[in-house]
């Protein structure tokens, strides 16, 4: 789903699990002086590093 756009319900939940991950220790993705995990998280997701596919139900 790289060039398809999420929607906003699906962008929150890529956020937010990310953030769960990195709060438990995964490793961050990229290089950031970021310290919350949602902000490290959203930095992650606009550099399109994220490893997270969607599955629609109408697809």
């Amino acid at each position: 789903m790289r060039g398809e756009q999420y929607n906003r319900y699906e962008k929150a939940r890529i956020l937010g699990a990310r953030a769960l991950q990195i709060s438990h220790g995964a490793p961050v993705l990229i290089e950031t002086d970021q310290a919350e995990p949602i902000l490290i998280a959203a930095e992650e997701y606009d550099a399109n590093v994220l490893p997270f596919t969607v599955k629609r139900g109408d697809r």
